[in-house]
């Protein structure tokens, strides 16, 4: 089979509405109907709301977990409200790439790099995934599409197999829809933040 593959050729918050036009269109395709999508601050969370409006597709946010990196979580709790009324799901998790001080062992940060290598949103998408099936909003096996970004917006959707981090190997990446073509890597993405003030990384 041939499949489409859409690469970003530069990291912009300008990406977003491309990454949902291609997401609506393979979703039509696959009559898949969940998407799993990164949001730190809210602002891509309200994009995706205004944009998959009435067409059936269910939105499971995943913001930062809380106390992340600012004692006050970035996402707004209205939004939540507003989201969770309007038939969407809101999922403050344990972020499972970041364990590495809890569990004392670094293979979290070492399975984050690997998949930066592809782009932060893979790793964020892999994340994600892993967070909302522990919680409950997807089953193993159930396919959805994962939608991430680097830093700020969305540059990475995958068509992807539900896992929970208890069963990581079942975890399955069936279709890349799009990423960026020359991705960040970790110091690159701080570095570049830093430069934008107030900005708050997805790490």
């Amino acid at each position: 089979m041939e499949s489409k593959v859409v690469y970003f050729e530069s990291i912009k918050t300008d990406n977003t509405e491309a990454v949902f036009d291609l997401v609506k269109e393979r979703m039509n395709n696959l009559a898949v109907k969940k998407l799993v999508l990164a949001s730190t601050t809210g602002a891509t969370a309200r994009k995706a709301m205004d944009f998959f409006k009435d067409s059936g597709v269910q939105l499971i946010v995943v913001p930062h977990q809380f106390d992340f990196i600012r004692k006050e979580n970035p996402f707004p709790r209205e939004l939540v409200e507003t989201l969770r009324d309007a038939g969407h799901a809101v999922h403050f998790g344990t972020m499972l790439f970041h364990t590495d001080n809890m569990y004392g062992s670094n293979t979290a940060s070492v399975m984050a790099n690997l998949l930066r290598c592809f782009s932060q949103g893979v790793k964020v998408c892999f994340e994600i995934v892993l967070m909302a099936t522990d919680a409950g909003y997807l089953k193993s096996g159930e396919k959805i599409i994962a939608v991430a970004g680097t830093g700020r917006g969305s540059d990475t959707a995958l068509v992807m197999q539900a896992a929970s981090s208890q069963n990581i190997k079942k975890l399955r990446v069936n279709e890349i829809i799009c990423k960026p073509l020359n991705p960040w890597n970790i110091d690159e993405l701080r570095d570049k933040m830093d430069l934008r003030k107030g900005d708050t990384p997805s790490l």
